[in-house]
């Protein structure tokens, strides 16, 4: 921790995380998918926290994109039952004494109406923290999330000529957020995968090998150390 202390100045203000390994790191060992997610939900709560102490305000993690609905019925099932789960009222209290505002990005209306229930009672009690955020890409996906602005944006009848890059930016589920700093992606694979599509185009980006369960803070130290070394130019 001390040279994080030394660079505590360059820290993201906004980590977005893609979340991956859960089941090769529990068929590594034998287990069910099931309990690969199951530790990928406890690796999430740990992450927040030492986000939160290292001074990250903005935590986007990507729990479950809009191609992920072509998983089988039986493992959806499941990862439905783990957010609801995550977003019981003794998760959400946690969060909200801790000042953390929590909203979740994506096609929340595909999702169950109990989860629907859940969210809606998590981001009206948290809605007014200001100590940090929590974004949560649940049903989510950067393109999907683009031709939704699209849409809306023909909705108020803007004319052409008025349509900004700043106007897209207000119409996306992150409005009103800075775009990512840095994204991380665990599991060894080195893409983005409709992640923040439209908000990482100057984000530092970091790929670990380690499947996600096995994310240690450590590693995150590690990558904020990589990533403090980086010089951001944004193309000048």
């Amino acid at each position: 921790m001390s040279k994080i202390n030394i660079l505590k100045n360059k820290i993201p203000e906004h980590l977005g995380i893609i979340i991956d390994g859960n089941r090769r790191w529990a068929k590594k060992r034998g287990l069910l998918s099931s309990e690969g997610h199951q530790r990928g939900l406890d690796k999430v709560k740990k992450i927040g926290e030492w986000c939160r102490k290292r001074g990250v305000k903005i935590l986007t993690i990507y729990v479950f994109s809009v191609e992920n609905w072509n998983r089988s019925k039986i493992e959806v099932i499941y990862l439905m039952k783990l957010f609801e789960k995550a977003l019981s009222k003794e998760n959400i209290n946690d969060l909200f004494k801790k000042g953390i505002k929590i909203k979740v990005i994506g096609q929340k209306e595909r999702l169950s109406k109990i989860l629907q229930k859940r969210i809606k009672e998590a981001e009206t009690l948290t809605k007014r923290c200001q100590k940090g955020i929590l974004n949560l890409a649940m049903s989510y996906g950067g393109k999907t999330e683009i031709l939704e602005a699209v849409k809306n944006i023909i909705k108020k009848e803007i004319p052409a000529n008025k349509i900004t890059e700043s106007l897209i930016s207000q119409n996306l589920w992150t409005a009103g957020l800075p775009d990512p700093d840095l994204i991380i992606r665990t599991g060894g694979e080195q893409r983005l995968s409709n992640f923040l599509t439209w908000q990482s185009t100057y984000s530092e980006l970091y790929f670990s090998k380690k499947y996600w369960p096995d994310f240690t803070a450590e590693d995150l130290d590690q990558i904020f150390l990589d990533y403090s070394q980086r010089q951001r130019r944004f193309g000048r």
